[in-house]
């Protein structure tokens, strides 16, 4: 059970250090933003708690440095300078380790452990400091005073904890709660033992005890929710004020016995009604009065009623809005629902055989069913792009730092969801184009002031969504590409002939090719060109393509194409001979005949005219060496591949179909042109055509053939 709590903390950690860095990257922006440093320290608060309570020692002995000079932070005794920023980011970068911990490395984690500890505890035993000066220099002799600032007023908070019984089996010591309400303030603790059972009923694994407290403060009601943000969810918690503090014009008394009974719920107000016999509501002595009439009594009620009702209501929302499910349920459940759909589209052809009305329609009602299903089901894998994104600013920052440039990373789209696989396959060629617009990209201040730019850069990071496709968008304002120097390092790599007529978009794609660069200095960061032949490959394996645009000193702008999901999609299922293949359908635009006088027309070209637009055409017939008399009727389906019309000719086009990826063996692993398989209603198999390598082998060939 232990091992599940600790899984627990190690996913809630990771996701509080990714939104920890967020807030650090915020507040070196806005240094005096209260309520990052808030963020900050409650993320702090909240690993060192959890940490202490699952078993990670190290972690919660680590960061309570950290959490103290950010507490310190939040009551004005430092500074947020960026000598602390860097810290604490190194800091956040140590604490992953620990909790990842794998036990290699540790000698060396343990020396930088120390030494980022030590600077933390240098900064709370020196002055407060100014921007300029270093946290690893901050004087240790200098002593503050640990005295609490100045207080405006002294509140008086009542605070009742009523911790749930089953609280000891997450770990949590109830008693260290209240000793650090004590930090905060005079205070008076009353446990209340209403609940304990006899001594034959006690479970001693359960709490039967809560607490009452009075606490008198100078902090706020955020520092102390602050001590139980971790077992906030396990129990229940109420602060009110009860005493703000402030001078009076009369010392009347306090409020009465019975009133502060029923306020704190320990006592019931109609049996405080019964007791004080005689005494009426307030509603009926203003009725009885004459002050109000009975009509607006009952209207108040009512709308108090409604506010109550309301506030229930949204507090059930608010604590029912969403559950942690392991990510290996969500893929069984998309495994499922795919064999469902193939047992739908088998179900739809024995229905439409049997020419039977009854079975057509309940067929039909599984058809919809299904796909609502399907659509619900990859909704729920369907994850914002903004939490990758964000990883990058500390990348930006960094690389900003080692290279000696002035960089500023602008997202955009953030809302924009994506498959989460897909996502996940996303971050390594991102970071390539992120690391290369960086280094080769953006110039050295000097040189874009020399050039009428402003000295800090930029790197533009988009998404938008586009029918049943995402575009990803990285555009920096740099040098852009040279297409002459491109073109003349292919030349010289062999790559294509010196005089081959090649459009700027085809040379721009050069720098996808394996060991391509254009880099006359190869630094420890990289080239644009180096690693883009990774790039490429990563994004053909999600389906996707890429396409450069640049102008020389204006900037590059590298757009990728991704489809939404890569579990279940639409396709288009085409024939040639007796053989099915599925054609994905997000690239296709239209299907038209080709007769043979369209051919004789073309006189041997593989052109075809649609629609006032000459289009090329690949005859998958001839790609796939299938044998048998061509049709007199064909059919082309076109595309739209890399911004270019491509034409796919087959036999018949049979119709849309929901296609269930199934993914290929190895020993088809090396056929470039199939991107996977699937399964067909009659339980044969189809072969999910990969349009972009068709359409780049058909130019291979062509070219070849024209050389010959």
């Amino acid at each position: 059970m232990m091992d599940n709590h600790r899984e627990a903390f190690k996913e809630e950690a990771h996701e509080l250090l990714t939104e920890l860095e967020t807030a650090l990257l915020e507040l070196e922006r806005t240094p005096d933003d209260d309520e990052i440093i808030g963020r900050v320290f409650r993320a702090m608060h909240t690993i060192k708690g959890s940490g202490a309570m699952f078993g990670f020692d190290r972690v919660a002995a680590f960061t309570h440095d950290v959490e103290t000079v950010y507490d310190r932070v939040r009551t004005g005794k430092i500074s947020v300078t960026k000598p602390l920023i860097d810290l604490t980011l190194s800091a956040c970068d140590e604490i992953l380790k620990m909790i990842d911990d794998t036990g290699e490395g540790e000698a060396e984690d343990a020396v930088i452990t120390e030494a980022i500890t030590k600077s933390f505890r240098n900064m709370l035993t020196a002055p407060e400091i100014s921007s300029d000066t270093d946290i690893d220099t901050a004087p240790s002799a200098m002593a503050t005073s640990n005295e609490p600032p100045v207080n405006r007023n002294e509140i008086t908070y009542r605070i009742r904890f009523r911790p749930e019984p089953a609280i000891f089996a997450t770990g949590t010591n109830p008693t260290l709660l209240l000793n650090e309400l004590r930090d905060l303030g005079p205070c008076d603790i009353l446990a209340n033992t209403d609940s304990i059972p006899f001594l034959s009923d006690v479970d001693p694994e359960l709490c039967y005890t809560g607490w009452d407290i009075i606490l008198t403060t100078t902090r706020d009601e955020n520092a102390i929710r602050d001590v139980f943000i971790f077992v906030e969810d396990s129990c229940d918690l109420h602060i009110d004020v009860i005493d703000e503090g402030r001078m009076i014009d009369s010392e009347s008394d306090y409020k009465k016995l019975g009133e502060i009974l029923v306020e704190r719920g320990d006592l019931d107000a109609d049996k405080l009604k019964a007791v004080l016999d005689g005494q009426k509501r307030i509603g009926s002595l203003l009725v009885d009065s004459g002050i109000v009439s009975d009509d607006q009594v009952q209207a108040a009620l009512a709308e108090q009623q409604h506010i109550r009702e309301k506030r229930q209501k949204r507090q059930i929302l608010e604590t029912t809005a969403s559950i942690r499910v392991p990510a290996e349920r969500l893929d069984n459940l998309v495994n499922m629902v795919g064999e469902l759909v193939t047992v739908q589209s088998r179900l739809s052809q024995l229905s439409a055989r049997f020419n039977d009305l009854s079975l057509i329609q309940v067929a039909e009602e599984v058809e919809r069913l299904t796909a609502e299903l399907r659509d619900n089901t990859m909704s729920i894998r369907m994850l914002p792009i903004g939490a990758t994104f964000s990883r990058f600013e500390r990348l930006v920052r960094d690389l900003s730092m080692d290279l000696g440039k002035e960089i500023t990373l602008i997202t955009e789209g953030a809302e924009t969801e994506l498959d989460k696989t897909v996502i996940e396959k996303l971050n390594d060629p991102l970071i390539h184009l992120i690391r290369n617009s960086i280094d080769h990209g953006i110039e050295k201040p000097e040189v874009r002031m020399a050039a009428g730019k402003p000295a800090q850069g930029t790197v533009n990071l988009s998404a938008e969504h586009s029918g049943a496709s995402v575009f990803i968008r990285i555009s920096d304002d740099g040098a852009g590409l040279d297409p002459e120097v491109i073109r003349a390092k292919a030349v010289e790599k062999g790559l294509i002939a010196s005089d081959a007529m090649l459009t700027e978009k085809e040379i721009y794609s050069l720098t996808l090719m394996p060991g391509f660069s254009t880099a006359t200095t190869i630094t420890n960061v990289s080239g644009r060109g180096v690693g883009m032949d990774v790039v490429k490959k990563s994004i053909d394996a999600l389906q996707g393509s890429i396409e450069m645009v640049s102008k020389k000193g204006v900037g590059t702008t590298i757009t990728l194409k991704l489809p939404l999901t890569m579990a279940i999609i639409d396709g288009l299922l085409v024939q040639i001979e007796d053989v099915l293949y599925i054609m994905p359908l997000a690239a296709i635009e239209e299907c038209v005949e080709l007769t043979r006088e369209d051919v004789a027309h073309a006189h041997g070209k593989h052109m075809a005219s649609i629609r006032g637009e000459i289009v090329p055409y690949i005859r998958l017939r001839e790609m796939f060496a299938h044998g048998g008399a061509t049709p007199e009727i064909e059919q082309i389906v076109t595309a739209r591949i890399d911004g270019n019309r491509v034409g796919f000719v087959v036999d018949q086009v049979v119709g849309q179909h929901q296609t269930v990826i199934k993914s290929m063996s190895r020993m088809y692993r090396d056929i470039e042109h199939i991107s996977g398989a699937t399964i067909l209603g009659d339980g044969n198999v189809a072969l999910i055509l990969d349009l972009c390598k068709l359409a780049q082998q058909a130019e291979i060939l062509e070219k070849q053939a024209n050389q010959e």
